[in-house]
């Protein structure tokens, strides 16, 4: 993906059950944040810096959504407990991570191996990619995006 593609096509449910399409996210801008894992020190501190900018996220007419490929179940605890205002997709076959290109070898702990890549996409009303952030600060990503 590059900026400048259209989002690919993609159906998935939210911690709710509500499927969520690229179609869903036409006429209006969207960040679409992909993280590895709920609850671990990494991605909650993502979500809560998000949570905590909601307002100007709001403010800039944006939605946001945050995917990774644990369960719904999972998903909706993660929301409960830190009170997380936007929907969290569930991508349990990582078909929608592997189209974004949010899918693929990483190290961890000095080994390599494949799973979720930290990306966020900024993305426009018509469903333009306008902005790929590859390098996320975890602590203070809503300033990356605004």
């Amino acid at each position: 993906m590059n900026i400048g593609d259209s989002i690919p096509a993609f159906s998935v449910q939210d911690q709710d059950g509500n499927v969520v399409s690229n179609a869903s996210l036409l006429g209006s801008k969207t960040v679409l944040y992909f993280y590895p894992k709920d609850s671990t020190p990494g991605c909650t501190a993502e979500a809560c810096n998000l949570r905590d900018n909601y307002e100007r996220f709001m403010a800039n007419g944006y939605k946001v959504f945050g995917v990774s490929k644990d369960s719904q179940k999972s998903h909706v605890n993660f929301r409960n407990k830190y009170e997380l205002p936007f929907p969290l997709l569930s991508d349990p076959t990582t078909e929608m991570l592997q189209a974004f290109g949010a899918w693929g070898e990483k190290k961890m702990c000095g080994k390599t191996c494949v799973g979720t890549l930290r990306k966020t996409f900024v993305i426009d009303e018509k469903g333009v990619i306008v902005r790929i952030i590859d390098k996320v600060d975890t602590k203070n990503h809503a300033s990356q995006i605004l």
